[in-house]
């Protein structure tokens, strides 16, 4: 069993759903977006448009960032995804200079509210005590939704029906076909991170 991510950037429409259903299910603080889209402009005028990238943690199968974790705060679990125990991050940062796709990030302070000047939110209060102060963080694929049974968030919420998410291992998997039929392909993937998020072209 090993989890992964399919995003067909054909079907992307750049809407940044995806993102917002990871704030709301997260609660990142203000500046975090464990789930973020690029957006390209290409072309010349009068025939150009824009080309959508979608970004998140690539639950590598080689992750660099679980090798130079001095503590064992980043860990890949046997179902591949890789988490981040922030009781065991002393925010170093060494993981963030390792990931060569820039997915982390990390808490300056103990977040407080979204807007400057006002009280918490009851749904601020109960999510941003699951962000520690002085530790790093970023997507962790919805684990507990996973386990669950469910799809992960941006999985669930986006409206084009762009991402698929299954299991890599399994050749009749979702995933494992839209990979194979659809040219399926990785960032970077001469770092030999092999990552488990997979694009299809655009």
């Amino acid at each position: 069993m090993r989890y992964g991510m399919v995003i067909d950037l054909q079907k992307c429409v750049g809407c940044n759903a995806c993102s917002i259903a990871c704030r709301q299910e997260h609660g990142t603080p203000a500046g975090i977006l464990w789930s973020r889209v690029l957006i390209k402009e290409t072309g010349k005028l009068p025939t150009t448009r824009f080309e959508f990238q979608p970004l998140l943690c690539m639950h590598c199968d080689n992750p660099p960032c679980e090798t130079v974790c001095p503590t064992g705060a980043t860990q890949k679990l046997e179902n591949g995804i890789v988490v981040v125990d922030q009781d065991k991050c002393i925010g170093c940062r060494y993981c963030m200079t390792a990931c060569p796709y820039s997915a982390r990030y990390f808490n300056y302070t103990q977040p407080s509210s979204y807007f400057p000047g006002q009280d918490q939110t009851a749904y601020e209060a109960a999510k941003f005590s699951e962000h520690t102060a002085g530790t790093v963080e970023k997507c962790n694929f919805c684990v507990d939704r996973v386990e669950a049974g469910l799809e992960p968030a941006c999985v669930m919420a986006c409206p084009a029906k762009a991402r698929y998410f299954g299991d890599l291992d399994d050749p009749n998997s979702e995933v494992s076909r839209l990979i194979a039929t659809g040219n399926g392909y990785q960032l970077e993937p001469g770092l030999g991170t092999n990552p488990s998020v997979y694009y299809l072209p655009g």
